[in-house]
């Protein structure tokens, strides 16, 4: 039975715990100032007595607390057959009281109250005896029934003087027994300490993680936290007991509230009471999380844990103040006030991790567009408790002290906490209001990033004057390297991460807005030409932005994917912030690549175009190296076979538009899309995309046609974008086999 052997684990160390509580709080210096002795030779060896069994009750109960399971359970086993054999001893010694004061020496089967008082005893210690024997899984009862020998010596009716004896015989003889045992098993202490030693000499002190996953072990076994949880719980009981016995006056006078804290605080004197104070915290936390989890989200949500909503921080929190504030070493009344303070702080905290549960859960409710009428009153009764419940905590602890420095920056934490609150829902709102409007609200994500801006700042500015006040306090007041270290926690945690965080999310704002402020606009008319959504949202473009590598997305979006990565969501080219473009030095329009892409072209080009080239053809400019290559290539073939035919004037002189050349002026492929044919036929430029759609097609397989029969390119998804959609890398040679294959083509018709 796992879940028995569970609770055993717990119930059979939590008296160890108590006696090293109960052995903490004895004053054995005050306790043997009050002795008295002949001389001081014998005073001292008491007090020497007193000492060494104040250290042994100290021994015994950490060795019984880090027992094994099945040692514990046999241990007590032993002490429940010691006090069994106690109470037959007990058993035999009234009976032979009572038949002395009886008086009456005959045969016992003669006399009514005489025999029925014998049957009582007989049936007790038989009764014993036999539980003896089981508790010692023994079949030889006759060992625990020494105390049967004075109800046997009544039975043959011997005189009271010698029935005295015989108890007192059956007493020494139990002792007897007793003795033996515990000198048979005297070195089992000693086996254990070995087998312990054993096992740990088996680790290596050199290699930490294993001393790590041996203390995690035993943490495990011996379940530390429900073990003080246990522990403290029944000292809180106790006292709780103790003052309602003690009168009503007293709590009708103090009030619940006092009572309650007052009880707390006197069940935290000890250092053992004082970790289970702080496991209690832990799980109450960690309780009070789960609930708002299993409100805000159902069975689900609480299945989902998180390291930092398990309550572990509360209760730290509770042990680290009270360890700096000394709360020990204070008296009741003095406790109770600063217990009540740690209890605030660790209640704020807490208040913090709700927000946290509850934010993204009511922001995603605002966002998704959940129409679920009851998910969302959950989460705005939510909301509303953790702004209104700070509120009253600030307004009840400033009733309780006076208003100082430090009880103002808990009241702070507290408006800080319901400003969270406010924040989120000024931001839900901000959703629901896009959502019963037609158009989305186009500075959304400017507002919410203000919004929670101002929170974080007041956040991180409470966190300052808190270190600010730490430092001041350890340098000109009481100084301690506990209070040091928390302060410098506290500086790394809230104050370096926070700042730390927000100047760079302020850093990678600024870099969007400037690489999206370097962006060209792009107009109605290639709007109208592009025809097609956002690529991040999938909305319609009023107006957009145009990449470097020609892609068109909504600013707005475009800025938040930049947050994110710098690449374009699309081909994943690096989107850099570039200068403002110049103009040449010969006074000449040069045309950005979204301008090419669209068919803008450099004043004084339209002149040079080749046939079928119009405004919206994709053009790419040539050097004059690849301008002199393309006329030689399409003139010798042009001369070569046709003999006396017919060459367009203007065709050696016409750059032709879509072929690529590197610097040095060799060709290196051809890019798309193809030209529709002109009704006189196909020049040169034509015929050579019409190679490049055909080499693309017998690649992939497959081709989309246009109205005039000619392929246009089909894009692959693997490849590159650098700017030339549809670019297909043919061989020089490849081209002029074709071109000599098609010379006909090069005629007009």
């Amino acid at each position: 039975m796992p879940r028995l052997d569970e609770i055993a684990n717990v119930a059979l160390r939590v008296p160890s715990i108590l006696m090293l509580d109960l052995l903490y709080k004895c004053d054995i210096d005050s306790f043997t100032e009050h002795l008295k002795a002949k001389n001081e030779d014998m005073l001292f060896k008491y007090k020497y007595v007193i000492w060494n069994l104040y250290y042994v009750g100290h021994l015994v109960s950490v060795v019984v607390l880090a027992l094994p399971l099945r040692h514990i359970v046999r241990l007590y086993l032993y002490v429940l057959t010691v006090l069994l054999l106690y109470v037959g001893h007990q058993v035999s010694r009234d009976y032979v009281r009572g038949e002395v004061h009886y008086g009456y020496e005959g045969a016992v089967y003669l006399d009514s109250l005489a025999f029925s008082r014998f049957v009582a005893a007989l049936t007790s210690q038989i009764i014993l005896s036999t539980l003896c024997a089981f508790l010692m899984k023994t079949r030889q009862v006759w060992l625990f029934s020494a105390h049967l020998l004075p109800l046997l010596a009544r039975l043959c009716a011997v005189s009271h003087a010698t029935l005295v004896t015989a108890s007192s015989f059956a007493m020494v003889l139990t002792g007897i027994e007793v003795a033996l045992f515990l000198l048979y098993n005297l070195f089992v202490p000693y086996q254990l300490a070995r087998a312990a030693y054993r096992e740990v000499l088996q680790v290596e002190v050199m290699e930490l993680y294993r001393l790590l996953a041996l203390g995690v072990s035993l943490w495990n076994q011996f379940a530390v936290p429900v073990l003080f949880s246990v522990f403290w719980f029944v000292l809180f009981m106790v006292q709780i007991y103790s003052h309602a016995t003690a009168s009503n006056n007293f709590v009708n006078h103090q009030g619940v509230l006092f009572v309650f804290l007052t009880s707390v605080s006197e069940c935290c004197a000890t250092p053992y009471s004082l970790l289970g104070l702080t496991f209690v915290v832990s799980y109450l936390a960690l309780g009070l999380l789960n609930l708002c989890k299993f409100y805000l989200g159902g069975y689900a949500a609480v299945q989902n844990e998180n390291v930092m909503h398990r309550g572990v921080t509360e209760g730290v929190t509770l042990l680290l103040l009270a360890l700096q504030t000394g709360l020990l070493d204070m008296q009741v009344l003095q406790r109770t006030f600063l217990l009540s303070i740690i209890l605030f702080i660790v209640v704020t905290s807490t208040l913090q991790s709700m927000i946290e549960i509850t934010d993204p859960i009511i922001l995603a409710l605002g966002a998704s567009r959940n129409r679920s009428l009851w998910r969302h009153c959950r989460g705005l009764s939510m909301c509303l408790l953790l702004l209104i419940f700070p509120g009253f905590m600030a307004y009840k602890i400033s009733q309780f002290f006076h208003m100082d420095f430090w009880l103002l920056i808990l009241v702070s934490s507290c408006m800080l906490t319901s400003l969270q609150v406010t924040g989120t829902l000024l931001i839900y709102s901000l959703f629901m209001v896009e959502l019963v409007r037609r158009d989305p609200i186009e500075s959304l994500d400017e507002i919410i990033y203000y919004v929670n801006a101002v929170s974080r700042v007041l956040e991180f500015l409470v966190a300052l004057c808190v270190v600010a006040y730490g430092t001041w306090e350890s340098l000109f007041g009481e100084w301690s390297w506990m209070g040091a270290s928390v302060i410098i926690i506290h500086s790394y945690f809230n104050v370096w991460l926070r700042a730390q965080s927000g100047w760079r999310s302020f850093l990678l704002r600024q870099e969007a807005a400037k690489k999206i402020n370097s962006l060209l606009r792009a107009t109605a008319e290639q709007l109208q030409q592009h025809n097609d959504v956002c690529a991040i949202c999938f909305q319609e473009m009023n107006s957009a932005v145009v990449t470097h590598c020609g892609h068109f997305f909504h600013g707005n979006c475009l800025r938040k994917w930049l947050y994110v990565q710098e690449t374009c969501p699309m081909c994943h080219q690096p989107v850099k912030p570039t200068a403002p473009p110049q103009g040449p030095a010969g006074g000449e329009d040069q045309a950005t690549p979204a301008e090419r892409r669209n068919g803008a072209s450099p004043a004084g080009e339209t002149e040079n175009q080749g046939p079928g080239s119009g405004p919206n053809s994709e053009q790419t400019p040539l050097s004059a190296a690849g301008q002199q290559q393309v006329d030689e290539v399409v003139m010798a073939e042009a001369a070569n076979g046709s003999g006396n035919a017919d060459v367009p004037r203007g065709l050696g002189r016409t750059p032709v538009q879509g072929l690529r050349f590197n610097a040095s002026g060799d060709f290196v492929g051809l890019a798309g899309p193809v030209q529709l044919c002109s009704p006189e036929g196909l020049g040169v430029e034509q015929l050579v995309r019409a190679l490049e759609e055909e080499h693309l097609e017998g690649r992939n397989g497959s081709g989309l046609h246009s109205k005039h029969g000619t392929p246009h390119t089909k894009l692959d998804p693997g490849a590159k974008d650098d700017g030339v959609c549809g670019q297909t890398e043919l061989d020089e040679e490849q081209i002029r086999s074709e071109l000599r294959q098609r010379k006909p083509l090069l005629t007009t018709t």
